[in-house]
């Protein structure tokens, strides 16, 4: 009888055990994917496809129906990759308060997107976030604090971008855009030889006018090299007509790729000539774009690019000088 009861013993406790190490074997389940990851997933992910994935089924369907889903959402992910090919370093974080943080330590740069709030209830998570840049350690946003609010919602068992809110709030007491009004020269101070520096060929930052001819630059040579992989039969093309088009219910082809606005594509944008030329090859695998002021003698720059993506400048305005000895932009 005691031999009995021992050998039971020891069949229930061999029992336990090895129910016990197969339940240590098997994996645990994946957790499910927050709000905040999918919503990281859409923009930064290299998956294609994966920012539509995380858009809404009736503007997906819409989007498909017109038949510029394509154009479109590589418009909406092609700003990640062109920081990335300019030797940015970008960090994302799934946790904390800091969603995005990007660093260009050549310019001394810093840009980050903080995490606000974020508020899941019932199926619907709000992520409120905030946009901080930095140069030289100083903030560049000082009084001006850009909001957006993105509503994700459940659907189909996915975290899906369901509205996006924008509020921009300007504080008329901060002391560092008093500073800055407090300090701005008067315009009776200002002689006429003054209203523009003088230019030595050195690239001495950017001012306003420069920046958006540099971002309408970025924007050709990327839609150059998405033109390029799309009609590999066409390759590169000197026609700023191909790369754009307004729609109208057919689909994008190489005549009308929806790549670039209809304002770029027209030649003429923020008080810039846009051409293209040199497109050798059949199918073209080289180019010459550039940027040149309306107004010659403006004492404005002039920009080109190639297919290397790398953009240059010239002190003198002209588009021939950029070409043959243009300084590289930092």
């Amino acid at each position: 009888m005691t031999r009995t009861i021992t050998r039971t013993a020891w069949s229930v406790a061999l029992y336990l055990f090895i129910g016990a190490a197969f339940s240590l074997c098997q994996a645990p389940p994946a957790a499910p994917q927050t709000a905040r990851q999918a919503l990281l997933e859409m923009f930064f992910s290299k998956t294609p496809g994966t920012l539509e994935k995380h858009l809404p089924e009736a503007l997906r369907a819409a989007l498909h129906k017109a038949g510029s889903s394509n154009s479109m959402l590589d418009g909406l992910s092609m700003w990640t990759s062109q920081m990335q090919s300019h030797g940015q370093e970008l960090q994302t974080y799934e946790v904390g308060s800091t969603l995005l943080l990007v660093e260009d330590h050549r310019q001394n740069s810093k840009f980050e997107i903080t995490v606000e709030r974020d508020d899941l209830q019932a199926g619907q998570d709000d992520i409120e976030l905030a946009f901080h840049a930095y140069k030289d350690g100083q903030s560049q946003t000082s009084g001006f604090s850009p909001r957006l609010v993105f509503a994700m919602k459940q659907e189909a068992g996915i975290w899906r971008l369901s509205e996006i809110t924008v509020t921009v709030q300007v504080s008329l007491t901060d002391p560092g855009l008093l500073k800055a009004i407090a300090s701005r020269p008067q315009p009776s101070t200002i002689s006429s030889s003054q209203t523009r520096p003088a230019d030595d060929g050195a690239w001495n930052g950017t001012r306003a006018d420069d920046a958006a001819t540099v971002a309408s630059m970025k924007m050709l040579l990327a839609a150059e090299k998405t033109y390029a992989q799309q009609y590999p039969a066409t390759g590169y093309t000197c026609s700023l007509s191909d790369l754009g088009g307004m729609g109208g219910g057919s689909e994008p082809n190489e005549h009308q790729a929806r790549l670039i606005n209809p304002r770029l594509a027209a030649g003429k944008k923020n008080g810039y000539i846009f051409a293209l030329s040199r497109c050798t090859g059949s199918p073209a695998s080289s180019f010459k774009a550039t940027a040149v002021p309306v107004a010659p003698n403006s004492g404005a720059r002039a920009f080109c690019g190639d297919e290397s993506g790398q953009i240059r400048f010239s002190a003198d305005g002209s588009a021939a000088s950029c070409l043959s000895a243009g300084n590289s932009l930092p």
